[in-house]
């Protein structure tokens, strides 16, 4: 069943990057089964993104040629140069040899493309992965736009955190392209400690106490501070995942009727507890704004409010150029870079910023902090 989501509005244009600075690089990682391939299905045919896609799956079940004509991501004689599948062993024992040239080949056509997308083996550990991505040679070119790890829920609720655990154990044992063994517990205690979000597939399949019983047991295993959002069939609102996205100054925005509806829907099914209602708030406001300050007050908000997303720039008494913000839940990533001629701009400072989270008031919790702030 579809997770009642806020239904975002603004005109995309899917054909035209949108934006000069940094690409967005999304990592998805999970086991074998959790439902990887289902959710990268969704997010390239509703995205509205162009996506270049990394993938790395031993030769399992991955996302080929066929799958991007399926999407409707690319036309044919484009799909060579918007999917990578790396087969050579896991990403994390073949950082040097084969993820960066394959990121740097990417990024030659950074003006073509909206982000990446980098579906990990369930094998691999993300952290060397993460690390990589501060290679020299593309740092100043990308950002983190958020590690999502699939954890399948029914398979979890049953006590293992794979479905297959058969077929996991023998792809272990017989790929000798993996250079590392490693203990699924741990592997899957790695993936819960590097995620920014934790989603949990075929929750259609969980009763609202075996639900809850799950999330335990991902906070138990290694991670109590990632957002945990139930998904059914990959669907979930893209911009979850992908970020919030604007062309020129139209910003995502909540349209109200819909929101509405939304959460009525959510009333009249209260009995399915995988029915999530997401809030957008948008703050724009003149004020003298610290830098250091504003970082530690963002990522404080995060567990209060459940706040999945923030992106939006601020500009700084001082400073020729805007703050670039983008957060997914407490991970922060910020840089200096020229704003859109048309974007909004303060006579001195201030702040253009969305939040997209699971509790209302973020917004006025951010105007207060703020006003504090400079009244000390």
């Amino acid at each position: 069943m579809r997770i009642p989501a806020i239904v975002l509005v603004a005109e995309l244009l899917s054909k035209k990057k949108m934006s000069e600075g940094r690409l967005p690089v999304t990592v998805v990682t999970g086991f074998l089964g959790s439902g990887k391939t289902t959710l990268l299905r969704h997010l390239l045919s509703e995205g509205n993104q162009r996506l270049a896609v990394v993938v790395n799956e031993f030769g399992t079940v991955g996302l080929d040629g066929d799958l991007l004509k399926n999407c409707g991501l690319c036309s044919d004689d484009e799909v060579d140069e918007r999917i990578v599948e790396l087969n050579n062993g896991c990403l994390c024992c073949t950082v040097q040899e084969d993820f960066l040239p394959a990121m740097e080949a990417l990024l030659l056509r950074s003006n073509q493309l909206d982000g990446i997308i980098i579906e990990t083996s369930g094998l691999a550990l993300p952290k060397p992965l993460l690390q990589a991505l501060n290679w020299p040679a593309i740092r100043s070119k990308v950002f983190i736009n958020g590690v999502v790890t699939l954890v399948d829920g029914y398979a979890l609720s049953n006590g293992s955190p794979v479905g297959d655990l058969k077929s996991i154990k023998e792809q272990m044992t017989n790929d000798n392209s993996i250079d590392h063994i490693t203990p699924i517990d741990e592997l899957f205690r790695d993936q819960l400690i590097s995620a920014d979000l934790v989603l949990v597939s075929r929750s259609d399949l969980l009763t609202a106490k075996d639900f809850s019983l799950v999330k335990e047991e991902v906070k138990k295993r290694g991670n109590s501070n990632a957002n945990l959002l139930p998904i059914s069939n990959g669907i979930i609102e893209p911009s979850v995942i992908l970020g919030l996205c604007n062309e020129e100054n139209n910003i995502y925005r909540l349209d109200q009727n819909d929101h509405d509806h939304a959460h009525a829907h959510a009333h009249d099914h209260a009995h399915n507890h995988d029915h999530v209602d997401v809030i957008s708030e948008h703050l724009r406001v003149e004020t003298p704004i610290d830098q250091d300050v504003l970082r530690e007050m963002l990522v404080s908000l995060v567990p209060k409010y459940q706040i999945l997303r923030i992106k939006g720039r601020c500009w700084i008494e001082g400073k020729a150029l805007p703050l670039q913000i983008q957060m997914v839940g407490p991970r922060f990533n910020s840089w200096f870079e020229a704003a859109n001629e048309n974007a909004w701009q303060p006579r001195q400072s201030g702040i253009d910023i969305v939040f997209l989270s699971l509790r209302e008031g973020v917004k006025e919790a951010v105007e207060n902090s703020l006003c504090l702030s400079t009244s000390k």
